[in-house]
This record gives structure tokens, sequence and C-alpha cells, in this order.
């Protein structure tokens, strides 16, 4: 018997906190973030991380979980997300997995298997594929991966560095492309009765809750967290200072640019983000939209829908797990 799974993904800025939360309530569900910033430690306004009085009693997986000094990558995501799952199921609850990050929330639901790799050897390609990078560029490395693996170039943005740096690894230490590892892995069949549910709006209205919440992470302290993580020792060589609003912000400490660019660059960045997340999530056969204009952004019929949708009944046990 498949265990059961709800899933609420989106662009950034969206709104799926309040939505989540709406339904945790209703269906005695715990929530797992699937968002590759959360699970840093000190990295909060950044990342839009929810509060413990927003969480309104409900419980959150995976925020917290990693100190930003170290990397943490798809194949810990998935395997720390496995066992918060099963616990969740195990307290009689049911989990709703929440997150933007489209790789990840796909990697958990389908059970992805990554391949046991030498972390010795795995070190050493990466330093080779990083000093390519500072002394020759993206466009340098992007030009490596399409010889190699000309389909994964076709899906990976010449930007995305990180996935870029991924895809020539996996190559040098498996003598196989990634495009052919991700295609095995897309045949096999999810061990979860899972509903996957995606949050969308009207471009310009997502983009304007994109600008007003850059604004808010401003006025919330954003500049003094980065200075904060940068006295740690952090910076840009770091996964975690990656994400859209620190490595901007760092750029702007070391002097780059004017604050007023800095935040325009931010909003730019986080709209072009959400972009690419819903290009993904159309890629994807397996979803279900929830336009907010559609619902006319009434949240209790989206997840009235949402409910329906799944076939979870309200209140699974007796017992309130959030208890």
């Amino acid at each position: 018997m498949k265990k059961p799974l709800i899933v609420i993904a989106g662009p950034t800025g969206v709104g799926k906190t309040s939505l989540s939360i709406g339904l945790a309530r209703r269906i005695n569900g715990q929530i797992i973030s699937a968002d590759s910033m959360q699970v840093y430690r000190g990295m909060d306004i950044g990342t839009a991380k929810i509060k413990p009085g927003e969480m309104q009693g409900i419980k959150h997986h995976m925020i917290d979980i990693s100190d930003p000094l170290q990397p943490f990558n798809i194949r810990e995501f998935k395997n720390r997300s496995t066992e918060c799952i099963d616990e969740v199921l195990h307290e009689g609850c049911i989990p709703i997995v929440v997150g933007g990050t489209g790789f990840y929330i796909k990697a958990l639901v389908y059970d992805t298997q990554f391949n046991d790799e030498d972390e010795n050897e795995s070190a050493a390609v990466r330093e080779e594929l990083n000093e390519i990078f500072e002394k020759n560029g993206k466009d340098a490395l992007y030009g490596i991966l399409k010889e190699l693996d000309p389909q994964a170039a076709a899906l990976i943005h010449p930007n995305n560095v990180k996935r870029v740096m991924r895809a020539i690894e996996f190559h040098r230490l498996h003598n196989s492309p990634i495009s052919e590892h991700n295609l095995n892995e897309n045949k096999k069949e999810s061990p979860y009765e899972f509903s996957f549910f995606v949050i969308s709006d009207e471009r310009e209205r997502l983009y304007e809750r994109i600008d007003k919440r850059v604004d808010i992470m401003m006025a919330e302290g954003l500049l003094e967290e980065v200075k904060a993580l940068k006295a740690k020792g952090l910076d840009k060589s770091h996964v975690s200072m990656q994400g859209i609003g620190y490595r901007q912000m760092l750029s702007y400490l070391d002097g780059e640019m004017s604050l007023d660019d800095t935040i325009e660059l931010i909003k730019r960045e986080s709209r072009r983000y959400a972009k690419r997340q819903l290009t993904w999530f159309r890629a994807q056969d397996f979803v279900k939209w929830v336009n907010r204009r559609e619902f006319n952004d009434d949240e209790e019929a989206m997840i009235e829908y949402m409910i329906r949708e799944s076939g979870v009944t309200a209140i699974q046990t007796g017992d309130y797990c959030n208890e």
C-alpha cells in the first residue's frame, strides 16, 4: 500500500505558506519544507523562513538543520525528508511537502536513488571545475557540458553554475551522462499516493508580490543578516551564499554596486527565478494547478479543492498530532 503524501509547490512569493498551514490544520498534517535555502541556520530573512509564531502550532520539518558553512545537497535532502515523512506517518499524520525547489521535490516523490561516489574524487573534480569557472567563467563550463551531455545542457540554464558543475561532475565520476541517469529515474513509480499541487498567479500580480516581499526583507534587516553571515566567514564560495538576496548583498558589501542597485537586482533575479520555477512545473505531467485568480484569492476555497482532489479526509485520526 502506497503512503499518502500531499505536495504544495509553486514559485517564490506566491503564498504557499498560509495555504499549507491552513491545509495542515484541516487534515491533521505536518509540513516538510522543500526549500533548498531554508535548511540553513541563521538565514531567515532572505529565505522568507516562517517564524515560529506564524506556524499556528503546526510542526515543521527540514528547517534550520544545517550550518551555512557546510554544503547541503539534493541527496541529503531526499534522505532526511524521507525519514521525516515516515516519522509523520508513524504519528498518524499526513505529510505535506511545501516548497519551490522542484528538483528536490521530484527526487523525494519518486524516491530518486543517487549513485555512491567517492567524496575525495568528487572534491577533486569540483575543485577542478571551480578553477575553470574562476579563470574562464560560466560559458566555459557550459561548453564542457554541451560536449559531454547535450541533452542535459539543453535543460540546464548556463547561469545555473551549480547544476552545470554537478552534471559535468556526474559524467566525470560515472563515465555516463546525467541525462541518461535522470531518464531512468523518471521511469520509476512513486512509492507515494501523492497529490502535487502547484500554486500560481497572474504574472503581474506575482511580480508585485515578489517586489513587495523584497522591500519587506530589507525593512526586516536582510542587510544586517548578510553582514552577520559574512562576519562568520561566509562568502560567495559557499553554496549557502548562492541564494538570491545573499550573493547580491555580498556584492554590495564588497563595494561592487550601490544599495539601490542591489535591491533592484534582487527583485529582478527573484522575478526571473519565479519564471524558471513555473517553466519547470509546466513541464511536469503529474501536477495539478491552483490559480489564485481563478479562486478569487479565496484560500479556504483553494484548501477545499486540494482536500477534494487529494481524497484525504479531515483529521485522519482521533488524536491531533500537532499538539
